[in-house]
């Protein structure tokens, strides 16, 4: 036990990632100070709008000398670098936290350089990211559900795009969100039990089936939208959820009409989000779905079914997933077009990686994601000389970094993608 104990110490005050962070932190810092307070005009003055567009209650813009802010900028981050290499063990346990602090200083200094002399919604901009963080976070608990259990599923892309032509086709045909949206869910399920039949059972490559998976769903779904979806459009009007507003908590300022002023597809995101955390490490089914995740073979010796389990765990995984696709048609745009989610099931993928296999991990991926998507579509109001491709690139060097182990190692499950055969 002591032995343990002091591994895990020495691994958490490691010298050498102690100094490589202690760099980083003050590289961080050091950029802040050449690319954008340098470079700040000293008589320009940044200003933040501080309400999103439709909120009831307004709080006054903050106003912030650009060149002062990025200068204390430079010198907080400088100053957390310094603390990392001067202490005698860094930050310790608290160097992800250091990290993430540094990286929130560096955002905000690259927001007050861009909209120097000009103005940003800030509130707006939050409210666009938690938005575009919805389809990402829910496909990315998909994700988590599958390969929980030890079975990858790439094609949370094809399910995305099913449930999301499937959702507006059976929406407009009714008259019914809910319907619509249930349909959505059920063809998930459906893609899902196809993925375990040929993951599970027959033990197909788990890429090569979910490829299949994500082809067979572009084509289809292309095929039924331009040969009808596109030509009747009564059969591509389902509408959209309406936003909800929780009373009181909506009038919070700032964070209230960001929060709590937004369609049921947000509010099921954190819903979903709780309940995932919760009955994966707090429940007894958790417990067994990650035991045949790490070790199935020790699983099934104790009893429990493992090919049950994973065939749950890819249905359940499915059914998030045709989730997620409805959000595109009946939580967003209201209609469906040809390969509408545009990648974002790989996203996903790389969100659930990037939040370490864990739920709220996930989630705050997404906003990163989530984040780059809606300030590169700012870039051409602010007038900034700065491709739009270059922010859309930044999350994924950033899963390049976690990758890397800068922040840790990921939690791969131990039997993730291996097929599992029944001795006797």
């Amino acid at each position: 036990m002591a032995t343990t104990a002091l591994r895990r110490e020495v691994e958490i005050v490691s010298p050498t990632r102690k100094l490589v962070m202690g760099l980083l932190f003050l590289a961080a810092g050091f950029l802040v100070w050449w690319l954008f307070a340098r470079a700040v005009d000293p008589e320009a003055v940044t200003k933040f709008g501080m309400t999103p567009g439709g909120a009831r209650s307004t709080i006054p813009d903050m106003q912030l000398p650009s060149q002062l802010t990025l200068n204390i900028l430079t010198i907080l981050t400088l100053g957390v670098g310094a603390l990392q290499l001067i202490l005698p063990h860094g930050f310790g346990k608290r160097t992800n936290l250091a990290l993430g602090v540094v990286s929130a200083l560096f955002i905000f200094a690259f927001l007050t350089w861009a909209a120097a002399g000009k103005s940003l919604n800030l509130a707006g901009l939050m409210n666009t990211t938690l938005s575009k963080a919805v389809p990402l976070t829910l496909g990315a608990l998909a994700g988590i559900l599958c390969e929980r259990a030890g079975v990858v599923n790439i094609a949370i892309e094809g399910m995305m795009l099913m449930g999301a032509m499937v959702g507006a086709l059976v929406g407009s045909v009714s008259g019914s969100l809910w319907i619509g949206l249930a349909a959505a869910v059920f063809a998930g399920a459906l893609l899902g039990l196809v993925h375990a039949v040929l993951s599970v059972t027959y033990k197909t490559n788990q890429i090569v089936s979910g490829t299949a998976i994500n082809i067979f769903s572009t084509g289809i779904t292309s095929y039924i939208s331009a040969k009808f979806m596109q030509t009747n459009q009564a059969l591509n009007n389902p509408g959209t959820f309406p936003p909800l507003e929780i009373p009181l908590l909506s009038d919070i300022p700032f964070f209230g009409p960001i929060l709590f002023h937004n369609n049921m597809f947000v509010y099921s995101m954190f819903i979903f989000m709780t309940l995932l955390h919760i009955g994966l490490f707090f429940t007894r089914w958790g417990l067994r779905m990650r035991a045949v995740g790490e070790h199935p073979r020790a699983a099934d010796t104790l009893g429990i079914n493992v090919f049950r389990t994973r065939y749950m765990a890819v249905i359940l995984g499915g059914m998030m997933a045709g989730f997620a696709g409805g959000y595109f048609t009946l939580g967003s745009v209201g209609r469906f077009d040809e390969v509408m989610t545009a990648g974002r099931g790989f996203i996903s993928l790389a969100a659930m990686i990037f939040g370490n296999y864990m739920p709220f991990g996930a989630f705050g991926a997404g906003l990163l994601f989530g984040f780059a998507d809606s300030l590169a579509s700012r870039i051409a109001i602010l007038g900034l000389r700065i491709p739009s491709q270059f922010l859309l690139m930044a999350p994924y060097i950033a899963t390049m970094v976690v990758l890397a182990g800068v922040v840790g190692r990921a939690q791969i499950p131990a039997a993730d993608g291996v097929p599992y055969e029944k001795e006797g």
